[in-house]
């Protein structure tokens, strides 16, 4: 019986369908209005730190690789964008241009490592994430800086119930989209993904794309900090462990469809894990149901979500012979043929087995 393909993208977005029905029922038996603008700029809101980190971790999931150091190249870039501004607008444009390139530069940092040193992904990031916290605990004992309400402004206002910042993630997620469809780096991100070694043998250079990899996820976990300083309007050294984005990252990512040993994905899907995680956290607020409860909740959609996926039929692949399989005809031809051809057939088999010098499987046993 064949069975239907289906893509991860779709199965996402039903499940967000289904979470969104749900939500919807249990938030009127509260009194309130699940579709209400209000509401929805509550979600779209929590969509947008989490879909910058979240978009950036799935390019190093694609090339089968991992970053934990996210939350805390989040508190940096807080910290050095609002230390940086100190208040004054005129340095904004310094402020996030020095941020941005000291978060790539942390980016190459565990891209060579991975590449280079070949030391795995878990482990060189958890390493230099652990570098970083040092870091912060070090020069800061709290939080610095001050952030100019123009660039407040930024995780404060909004086109309608969209906020500014849903817009900014959503747009860099058609950039990565385009990255990964249309361009050679995407291409070969997914092949080093897949299989590195038969990527290596059709000529390409597996260590550029897992290194661009790294990089942007860096990048845009600096973006999710500015972000997040924007809306403090200071910088804080634990705002990036507090919110726990590096492991909801890689669990919107997995819920998106993305495989953890890399080769497929999509943004679209992850984006769809970033909303699905963002509606349970709105209706569990609005129901005011206990704050750690919410852990458990997202460990249930997590597991499902991946029992899901397991069972589902992926590309099948046909059989090379028999019924299905690339021979011309199938079976119906072999069995179609004419008994003198038959006859042939298993006479020539009978002369090669007769004049085969190797000894039978009775004489070597005796």
């Amino acid at each position: 019986m064949k069975r239907i393909r289906v893509d991860s993208t779709v199965i996402v977005l039903a499940i967000l369908i289904l979470t969104i029905a749900v939500g919807a029922i249990l938030v009127a038996t509260v009194g309130r209005n699940f579709f209400s603008p209000g509401n929805i700029r509550d979600i779209l809101t929590g969509m947008s730190v989490l879909g910058l980190v979240a978009i950036g971790q799935t390019l190093v999931v694609l090339g089968a690789s991992l970053d934990l150091s996210v939350t805390y190249v989040m508190s940096l870039a807080s910290l050095i964008a609002a230390t940086t501004m100190n208040g004054n607008a005129a340095n904004i444009p310094w402020a996030v241009t020095l941020t941005l390139i000291l978060c790539a530069a942390i980016g190459l940092a565990n891209g060579l490592i991975v590449t280079v040193l070949k030391v795995n992904g878990f482990i060189a990031t958890l390493g230099v994430g652990l570098i970083l916290q040092g870091v912060l605990n070090t020069n800061f004992q709290g939080s610095a800086g001050a952030v100019p309400w123009e660039f407040q402004v930024i995780g404060a206002t909004g086109v309608g119930p969209v906020p500014v910042s849903t817009i900014i993630m959503l747009v860099l997620a058609v950039v990565v989209w385009f990255l990964l469809g249309r361009t050679r780096t995407g291409a070969h991100l997914f092949a080093v993904g897949g299989d590195p070694e038969v990527a290596r043998l059709s000529g390409v250079r597996t260590r550029p794309p897992l290194i661009t990899a790294h990089v942007l996820c860096s990048v845009f976990a600096g973006l999710a900090g500015l972000l997040l300083a924007s809306r403090l309007g200071v910088g804080s050294p634990t705002v990036g462990q507090q919110g726990g984005y590096g492991l909801l990252s890689i669990a919107a990512v997995v819920l998106g469809g993305t495989l953890l040993l890399g080769g497929r994905g999509s943004i679209w899907g992850t984006i769809g894990g970033v909303a699905i995680f963002a509606v349970v956290d709105n209706v569990m607020s609005v129901m005011q149901v206990n704050p750690f409860f919410k852990d458990v909740v997202r460990g249930v959609v997590i597991v499902a979500a991946v029992a899901v996926y397991s069972r589902r039929a992926i590309v099948r692949r046909r059989p090379r012979f028999g019924p299905g399989g690339t021979r011309t005809g199938g079976d119906a031809v072999a069995e179609a043929a004419p008994p003198a051809m038959v006859a042939a057939s298993h006479t020539r088999e009978a002369e090669a087995v007769a004049n085969d010098p190797r000894p039978t499987a009775e004489g070597d046993r005796s």
